[in-house]
């Protein structure tokens, strides 16, 4: 039965018992890649929208047993990217125009205003730490790496938002990014180009934070989320 009977783990509890022995941290491990790679497989479209997956199957491109992908499509599934279909496995979702710009405006009432509020709070020389992030995005866009780059997307608004000092606030941004980061049904590929102005409003947006600009910030981060503007 394809319909994973694994109990759901919380997205934020990534630890092990310490009193776990060495099966269970292998286990742990293994249920860890194979959520790694198969988010990777969703960002970069190797996962169709509106597709049925059994987890044999990936299992068997994975080279690992069908527990920890059933286990990770549980989390998955908690997170939206897919759904549980019984008897057979898991539908990737599929996502409408209207899906994206929501997500654009929630993730623009949250990420806005902390980041208007940093840039008042936070002297110019703290914002010259997120520089290799941001360039570690635009070389992924150079590549035209669309998994490589939503990777450094994560990371670099994961760090900026962590700034807040707010666990929570991180936490519900970052599910916000990812769940904005896998493609819609239909859509079609990015072109290098479009990754590259993505990216390039990361390095704008920190010179912005730098200059203490405030309306500038302002401008730059709201233009980065909104679903128009942003490639995912």
């Amino acid at each position: 039965m394809e319909q994973g009977t694994a109990e759901q783990e919380p997205r934020a509890r990534a630890w092990v018992p310490a009193q776990a022995g060495p099966a269970a941290l292998r286990r742990h491990s293994v249920r860890g890649q194979v959520l790694a790679a198969l988010r990777h497989a969703l960002v970069g479209g190797e996962l169709t929208p509106g597709e049925v997956y059994s987890a044999p199957a990936l299992a068997e491109r994975y080279g690992v047993s069908a527990t920890p992908v059933r286990e990770a499509m549980q989390q998955l599934a908690g997170e939206g990217a897919v759904e549980v279909v019984p008897n057979r496995g898991f539908r990737v979702a599929e996502r409408s125009s209207r899906d994206l710009a929501e997500l654009a405006e929630v993730r623009a009432m949250l990420e806005v205003p902390a980041i208007v509020r940093l840039a008042r709070a936070l002297p110019p020389e703290r914002w010259e730490a997120l520089r290799p992030l941001a360039a570690a995005g635009v070389s992924a866009a150079a590549r035209g790496d669309r998994v490589g780059y939503a990777e450094a997307d994560h990371a670099f608004h994961d760090a900026l938002i962590s700034l807040t000092g707010n666990r929570r606030l991180t936490e519900v941004t970052g599910d916000l990014l990812r769940r904005a980061q896998w493609p819609a049904a239909g859509s079609s590929r990015l072109r290098t180009a479009e990754l590259l102005a993505d990216a390039s409003e990361h390095t704008a947006l920190l010179d912005a934070l730098i200059a203490q600009e405030y309306a500038v910030v302002e401008r730059i981060a709201r233009e980065h989320v909104s679903a128009t503007r942003h490639p995912h």
